[in-house]
């Protein structure tokens, strides 16, 4: 079900899978879902239905043991996802870095770029992924609310481990231009750094920001920043993060 030369036309779970799966969890027993698979997939009836889901891809000879060390808790969890996963297929193409459209949704008005059967939303972001503890984030201090291309932008975080367990995050840093002389990505990944907190510990993680990460190939084709708004999240993933804005002169 996957390789070269091995697209699908539908992305739910394949032949009987998903019947097999709405059985099993009829029987009202404690469920969790192992997904091996080398695509995402369209899986919102078992997001809604199973109250745990494993993403495993397709690993090598210690599978078994890798997954049995995740499921009876010997191992915390902390992998994030290097792709989106949409709801359905039809929101495919979908991706955290997007152009904005000309009609950005709305849901108060009828004429923006939305579905009329489906959410604007994927089922899992760019970055996702929990395990056995939750974390925090404060919004993120910026060393200045104005810098120039000659400057670096100092940006922190401070981030808490907020479970019972000890645990690693992996805190991502994006980046959104307002406006450009052509269009602009939502969000593009600048940086990310992975930290191990014990429960209750908070730890202050800081990214810097140059002239060089703002930069991108302009409308007459030459590489170079902008001035302008520029918006800054943090947060462990792509959808669930905390803002603040600063303008490059």
């Amino acid at each position: 079900m996957t390789g070269e030369a091995a697209s699908r036309a539908y992305l739910d779970l394949p032949g009987i899978q998903q019947r097999l799966v709405e059985e099993i969890q009829k029987v009202g027993k404690p469920m969790v879902v192992v997904l091996m698979n080398g695509r995402p997939l369209a899986i919102t009836w078992i997001n809604d239905h199973v109250p745990a889901i494993l993403e495993t891809w397709f690993l090598g000879h210690q599978t078994g043991h890798a997954v049995a060390d995740v499921l009876f808790g010997d191992y915390n969890p902390s992998g994030k996802l290097p792709i989106t996963f949409p709801r359905s297929v039809g929101q495919v193409p979908i991706f955290y870095s997007m152009k904005s459209t000309g009609r950005p949704m709305d849901p108060n008005n009828k004429y923006t770029s939305k579905y009329l059967d489906e959410s604007n939303d994927p089922l899992y972001p760019f970055g996702y992924g929990i395990s056995y503890t939750t974390f925090s984030y404060e919004s993120p201090q910026l060393s200045s609310a104005t810098i120039t291309s000659k400057d670096t932008l100092i940006v922190s975080t401070r981030v808490t481990n907020t479970g019972s367990r000890e645990g690693t995050e992996v805190v991502q840093f994006y980046v959104q231009d307002e406006v450009g002389s052509v269009t602009r990505p939502l969000k593009e990944l600048k940086g990310f750094q992975r930290i191990s907190l014990k429960p209750g510990e908070s730890r202050e993680v800081i990214f810097r920001l140059s002239q060089v990460d703002l930069s991108f190939f302009r409308k007459d084709m030459t590489f170079g920043s902008e001035p302008g708004k520029f918006n800054v999240f943090v947060g462990s993933n792509s959808r669930d993060v905390k803002r603040s804005t600063f303008e490059l002169k």
